[in-house]
């Protein structure tokens, strides 16, 4: 072959190979952020089966305007330290290592770690793709201080009350605008394993609870906040007499509720829910790019909107 057309071939195969590599960099697009804030409530020990006895106006109207599911489940075992490192994580207790209800450090060595020592977190997928966003922790019980990555967080609050737990969330939410804060109450566990589960005692401090949740709607409507919101309401586990982490489903299924801006009041979900599902979905509503070791998967579900 001459060498002039060998020249025009290469050329048209280069131009070919441009062609294809800028169509193929166009499909390949930034995730949308769905909205501008994300606040994540976590109930110690609120299984799904509160719902049928407890009255809870303002998490039901959070499931008649937005979407839920009290199908959602708790990892195994169905205890406090496992499922919110498996919420917060995005991944199960075989990748991320913490397997007990109190764990402090993975009993099994985590898969991965990041650069401050722990396996990556929603709050490290922030701090990596958007440094510059605010985000934050208010906890009740003082087991979640080892679940996230301290260093990257602006608000760092173990809370003396459920009450205290939140005010301090409320004001950082409302000064500083945060993207992500993650609100932990340590209510209805404590009661749950004092008194007892499906007890009297047990449904007042849901109650009490939702009207925490009542609090929160009201001090973001009353600051504009709630229009580019989205709030996550779930659990780690349910209960049974006074103790948790067994294989029942009264242990196991917990509440999932998600309700604010881009999310239509479709109710029920029939996505299957696992916990660390959740810190997919805030990766979704925030635009971020996931790790390949996490496992958790976004209830885009929820954000479909019903065309008939």
């Amino acid at each position: 072959m001459p060498n002039s057309i060998k020249h025009l071939t290469l050329i048209a195969i280069m131009m070919i190979s441009s062609i294809s590599f800028s169509q193929a960099a166009e499909k390949v697009e930034k995730p949308e952020v769905l909205a501008r804030h994300v606040i994540l409530i976590g109930s110690d020990g609120m299984g799904a089966y509160a719902f049928e006895k407890a009255k809870v106006p303002h998490l039901r109207k959070m499931m008649k305007e937005g979407a839920y599911s009290l199908k959602a489940r708790s990892v195994l075992p169905s205890s406090s330290a496992v499922n919110w490192a498996s919420m917060l994580m995005g991944s199960d207790p075989v990748l991320h290592g913490y397997t007990e209800w109190g764990s402090e450090t993975p009993e099994i060595p985590s898969r991965v770690v990041g650069e401050t020592g722990i396996f990556p977190t929603i709050f490290s997928l922030l701090e990596k793709q958007r440094p510059d966003a605010k985000k934050g922790v208010s906890y009740t019980w003082e087991g979640i201080g080892y679940l996230f990555e301290k260093p990257w967080v602006d608000l760092d609050y173990n809370g003396y009350s459920e009450e205290s737990t939140l005010e301090n969330a409320l004001e950082f939410i409302v000064d500083e605008k945060p993207a992500l804060t993650f609100i932990h109450f340590n209510e209805p566990d404590s009661i749950g394993h004092e008194i007892g589960h499906d007890t009297p005692e047990y449904f007042e401090k849901v109650e009490m609870i939702d009207g925490l949740v009542g609090k929160l709607l009201d001090a973001l409507k009353e600051s504009k906040m709630m229009q580019d919101t989205v709030i996550i309401f779930t659990a780690d586990h349910g209960g049974i007499g006074k103790g948790h982490g067994g294989q029942t489903l009264t242990e196991m299924e917990i509440p999932w509720i998600i309700y604010g801006k881009n999310v239509p009041a479709r109710g029920k979900l029939e996505f299957p829910i696992i916990t660390y599902d959740t810190g997919a979905t805030i990766a979704y509503i925030l635009g971020l790019e996931t790790p390949d070791v996490w496992r958790g998967k976004p209830v885009t579900e929820a954000f479909e909107k019903d065309e008939n």
